[in-house]
């Protein structure tokens, strides 16, 4: 397939999509003792301010602050008892003691590099991550996904300079988070199905490259799964390589497009509708992975079904009671986004019929649900936590209203505009 590495690929590609693809990161480190480079990377640098939480500055403080010797140090160390979640007091907090600092670096995984890296855009201060889970794939996307009145929002907030990813604290981070991140990448048979979804539906931009190298990160991470059980270092080394080419591919698309699709929208409102009514939630990678199974078989479900002559459209006061019961505070926000999006007026049917044998194919090549279950059974993850956690009743406004949250177009609109 492609025999690039991390580093190479940051050196952009001519691509016969028609793009030439850069992503704009310096340097990527994962390997023994990587956060050594830390001392090269901010040599031009005196004022540095560091961002964790208790738990991930135990991991990886001491050989940050051992890298950073002679810089002046501020931090600020968020409460490693709860979850920290990105919004307007987590930011007002970094922003309290970031003063004059000339970089943040970040110490931690998806909430804490979210946060820095929204902060690094917004007051123009570079950020270096150094990361300490291999849990997700954003350490390399200019997406910081934040929660901001109440909605969970993606902001294009530019690339780190540099990932550190020291092998020997990824190994040791919890189980749940190395399972998650092989969740995440597992969730991605579903995302690239949703793209090329949305090509015949809406003839979005799509790259085969980009495509194909996901893919191929994909059935890699597949083969690791007993080798991150028993917290092997090459495995979570190979891991963390492929969460963070997935974040460079993002990049290159100019959108999370090759990795977020339905199974992120249903994991999104797992963690919204969780913070607006105080319930549990599982971690990201975790939630997109039992979520992929969800979305699996809807596209089964699809298959079955006749194609509509016109999409299905609740009324507008039911539309908006559902809305407001499953979001609460926040339902008013997903209906003004889909006011602007404009899809609920739009009748998708004549292009589902015209592309009836395309559609079908492409769903086709989506893995069944049984076959995702058997591959997260490899990492023990088993969807009778899922359906414990949540019950269906939860699950079902998932699959119905999860589209809301977002502006983009997945199978769970096809599903919504099959129904009757």
């Amino acid at each position: 397939m492609n025999n690039m590495t991390v580093n190479e690929l940051l050196n952009g590609v001519h691509c016969t999509c028609g793009r030439h693809h850069t992503c704009s990161i310096e340097k990527v480190y994962i390997e023994e003792n990587a956060i050594r480079h830390l001392t090269d990377l901010c040599a031009d640098v005196q004022r540095v301010l560091l961002v964790a939480d208790e738990n991930t500055f135990a991991a990886a403080g001491a050989q940050t602050e051992k890298a950073l010797c002679g810089k002046e140090i501020r931090k600020q160390i968020f409460d490693g008892s709860a979850v920290l979640v990105p919004d307007e007091r987590a930011i007002a907090a970094v922003e309290s003691v970031l003063g004059d600092a000339q970089t943040i670096v970040a110490i931690g995984s998806g909430v804490m590099q979210d946060l820095c890296k929204y902060i690094s855009h917004v007051h123009g201060v570079p950020y270096i991550v150094v990361a300490t889970a291999p849990s997700m794939d954003g350490y390399a996307s200019d997406g910081a996904a934040m929660i901001t009145g109440g909605m969970k929002t993606t902001f294009a907030a530019g690339l780190p300079r540099a990932i550190l990813a020291d092998v020997d604290v990824l190994r040791n981070a919890p189980l749940d988070m190395i399972k998650a991140g092989y969740g995440d990448v597992i969730g991605k048979y579903s995302a690239l199905n949703d793209w090329k979804l949305s090509r015949l539906v809406n003839d979005e931009y799509f790259c085969e490259y980009i495509y194909d190298l996901t893919m191929d990160k994909v059935l890699r991470t597949e083969a690791l799964a007993d080798g991150l059980l028993r917290r092997e270092a090459q495995s979570v080394q190979a891991l963390m390589e492929a969460l963070v080419v997935i974040g460079i591919l993002m990049s290159f698309a100019g959108s999370s497009r090759p990795a977020s699709g339905s199974e992120h929208h249903l994991s999104h409102f797992f963690e919204i509708t969780g913070i607006v009514k105080n319930r549990p939630y599982f971690p990201h990678g975790i939630d997109v992975a039992y979520s992929t199974v969800i979305t699996a078989e809807l596209r089964e479900l699809l298959l079955t079904k006749t194609f509509p002559q016109t999409a299905y459209r609740e009324p507008r006061a039911e539309y908006e009671e559902n809305v407001r019961r499953v979001y609460g505070k926040v339902g008013d926000g997903c209906i003004a986004l889909q006011d602007k999006m404009g899809r609920y007026t739009r009748d998708t049917a004549p292009v589902y019929r015209e592309k009836e044998t395309a559609i079908r194919a492409v769903l086709s090549e989506m893995p069944t649900a049984e076959e995702i279950r058997k591959r997260l059974a490899l990492v023990e993850l088993d969807m009778a936590e899922f359906y414990d956690l949540y019950g269906q009743q939860t699950i079902d406004d998932a699959v119905m209203y999860a589209k809301d949250l977002k502006d983009r177009y997945t199978v769970l609109w096809m599903y919504y505009d099959f129904l009757k």
